[in-house]
């Protein structure tokens, strides 16, 4: 079981996602819908995996994985994005990104991805 928590400017997105990880056993700590603050809840719940959407109002989802990479450097991101933004997302993978995930999310994939990162799977391109 992963202590999760989910980023997303949707509410519905973040929803969703919340169900599908704790249908499969998951705990989903905290929810964000902004980049500042994930930020800040990553510090106060410090959760085992971070799902994190790349395209928010505000500050995006790889400057908020860059300033969490930077409190923790082992921190376990899982970028979501939309078919088409394959620059931000090769940008996340150098940054530290675990994995990505394509909108829309398929549950199934998401689970999977989400077990993979917990059992130390390197980066991959995992379109859902």
């Amino acid at each position: 079981m992963a202590r999760v928590m989910v980023v997303d400017d949707s509410v519905a997105v973040r929803r969703i996602i919340a169900k599908i990880l704790v249908f499969a056993g998951h705990e989903v700590v905290c929810e964000a819908g902004d980049s500042e603050t994930a930020v800040e809840l990553y510090g106060m719940h410090m959760p085992d995996v971070v799902t994190m959407d790349i395209k928010m109002r505000g500050t995006d989802g790889i400057q908020s994985a860059r300033q969490i990479l930077q409190i923790d450097p082992e921190a376990r991101i899982i970028m979501i994005t939309a078919v088409g933004d394959q620059d931000y997302v090769l940008e996340s993978m150098r940054l530290g990104a675990r994995q990505y995930l394509v909108k829309p999310i398929q549950a199934d994939r998401l689970v999977s991805v989400v077990n993979d990162v917990m059992a130390g799977s390197g980066p991959t391109t995992s379109a859902a």
